[in-house]
């Protein structure tokens, strides 16, 4: 089968097409026939050696897959040849056929596209997550979204509206505001064009937000917490900046400020309850239409190294899906 492998620690040429035997599935397992695969910045990240924990090269990156369930391993009940599914498989995703515990998988819902699908699990339990079960957003709050019109913040700012938060939200150019504003967000903010920290305080008198997602790190995760109001909470779940945010510990302290971690694969793997909380509520959204993946950019499978480029450059808006 064809896949991709980064070869070593650097930029998007260190991504070649190879060929692999096709993985067969262990105990507890499936295989997937990929019609779509899902390109997070975590790939990004792990394939520059900036992720912590990341695997070591040579390796086949890749979290997430959709497509069609092609081999089942001993001891898996609930799915069978022919099934149209998604998942999370840590690793090994771009390439034409991957295996994921079925534990991990999910029925596609009706009438969503693979690439729709590839966009679904590690975006919007993110997203989910990071406002609800770590963040605690309530109707009325104020929330502020950092890179609102990405794949986490494109289905971020969906939610959040959806519970009856007032929502401001950043991006880099007119296309990707309009977008944020078009799934809902209040307040689109040009992040380039103006201080974020300033526009909010003039837009809320002040007062500042209850919230904030961060997934940018560095110099934005201080400036944050200036949009924070007294009690405020920061969920912070990535470093796209590639440094991480320092927040001061006296601002912290005199504000009540609540800085929060969030990382989904540990999150997953040390209190999966908590982490699968939100996927009833997703699953049906997402089936009703009331909530929608905003696929963004797909890219065959061997330019992925053309897509971790457009991502880098911030060429891209909403999901970016390779298709074998």
């Amino acid at each position: 089968m064809k896949a991709i492998e980064v070869t070593a620690f650097g930029d998007a040429d260190a991504i070649e097409v190879v060929e692999r035997d096709v993985p067969e599935p262990r105990e507890g397992q499936v295989r997937i026939d990929a019609r779509a695969i899902g390109v997070n910045f975590a790939d990004v990240m792990q394939r520059r050696g900036h992720y912590q924990g990341g695997p070591k090269p040579p390796y086949v990156p890749g979290m997430e897959v959709a497509g069609v369930v092609d081999a089942v391993g001993e001891g898996v009940d609930g799915f069978v040849a022919g099934d149209r599914v998604v998942g999370m498989v840590g690793r090994g995703g771009y390439a034409e056929y991957a295996v994921a515990d079925a534990d991990g998988l999910f029925d596609v819902p009706e009438g969503m596209s693979f690439e729709e699908a590839a966009g679904f699990p590690v975006q919007f339990l993110t997203a989910h997550n990071c406002l609800f079960e770590w963040g605690g957003l309530e109707e009325g709050e104020r929330v502020l979204i950092h890179a609102a019109a990405g794949g986490v913040g494109t289905a971020a700012v969906q939610l959040a509206s959806e519970a009856g938060a007032e929502v401001f939200g950043t991006a880099s150019t007119a296309e990707k505001l309009d977008l944020a504003a078009d799934l809902g967000c209040d307040h689109p903010i040009d992040y380039t064009e103006t201080d974020f920290a300033e526009e909010v305080g003039e837009i809320t008198d002040e007062e500042g937000v209850d919230l904030v997602l961060d997934g940018v790190g560095g110099e934005t995760t201080e400036r944050s917490l200036d949009c924070l109001a007294h009690f405020g909470r920061m969920v912070v779940y990535g470093a796209a900046s590639g440094e991480p945010g320092r927040p001061d510990t006296a601002t912290l302290l005199f504000n009540n400020f609540e800085v929060v971690g969030y990382h989904l694969g540990q999150g997953l793997g040390r209190d999966p309850q908590r982490v699968l909380r939100a996927v009833p509520h997703l699953t049906e959204r997402l089936t009703a239409g009331d909530l929608s993946v905003q696929v963004g950019h797909t890219f065959p499978l061997a330019d992925a190294a053309d897509a971790h480029r457009a991502i880098e450059n911030r060429e891209t808006s909403g999901k970016v899906v390779l298709v074998p």
